[in-house]
């Protein structure tokens, strides 16, 4: 019998964690795209799994200790199914380094 050797494949998400862990200059620009998309398209699935994986780039023991929510409450906050209140959010990018602040819309012309 042949002894074949199984492949482990690293999903896209742990590649864009450990770049930006390689590459923590350009988080800023992501976190940006990031709410810049979900103004446009409102998929807040999207947007809470863009903000769950820089949360694990920043540690997310750090921001529990930093927030007061717990590392469960924080990953079911930032999860695909999450229903996370504003205060948690703002909470939660406050321990990032960040926030959220009002940028007014162009005006429409019709």
């Amino acid at each position: 019998m042949v002894n074949v050797k199984e492949r482990t494949y690293r999903t896209l998400d742990a590649s864009e964690e450990e770049y930006y862990r390689n590459h923590p200059d350009e988080i800023d620009s992501y976190l940006a795209t990031a709410f810049e998309e979900y103004a446009k398209d409102s998929c807040t699935a999207a947007l809470l799994s863009q903000l769950r994986m820089i949360a694990r780039v920043k540690g997310i023991s750090a921001l529990a200790q930093e927030t007061g929510i717990t590392r469960n409450g924080i990953q079911k906050a930032l999860s695909e199914q999450g229903n996370p209140k504003f205060e948690s959010i703002n909470a939660i990018m406050n321990a990032m380094g960040y926030r959220l602040i009002p940028q007014k819309l162009d005006a429409h012309v019709e």
